[in-house]
């Protein structure tokens, strides 16, 4: 994914589209990208991507959220 970098990577699915709904509010492009395995849940990961020149803002918005 040229010009997006990686700023969080869980296992949480539900975390990491709750927060790629915040960022979208905060008017930040995000997109996920979902490697779980589709036969078991358990394992695999979730990756958000934001726009190169966003990632500052991306994260302390992300450790806002973390905070709260």
């Amino acid at each position: 994914m040229k010009n997006w970098t990686k700023v969080l990577e869980t296992t949480d699915l539900q975390y990491i589209e709750l927060l790629k709904s915040v960022l979208l509010n905060e008017e930040i492009e995000a997109v996920t990208m979902n490697q779980k395995d589709s036969s078991n849940l358990i394992f695999g990961t979730v990756s958000l991507y934001v726009p190169n020149d966003l990632v500052e803002q991306a994260k302390a918005i992300i450790q806002a959220q973390a905070s709260e």
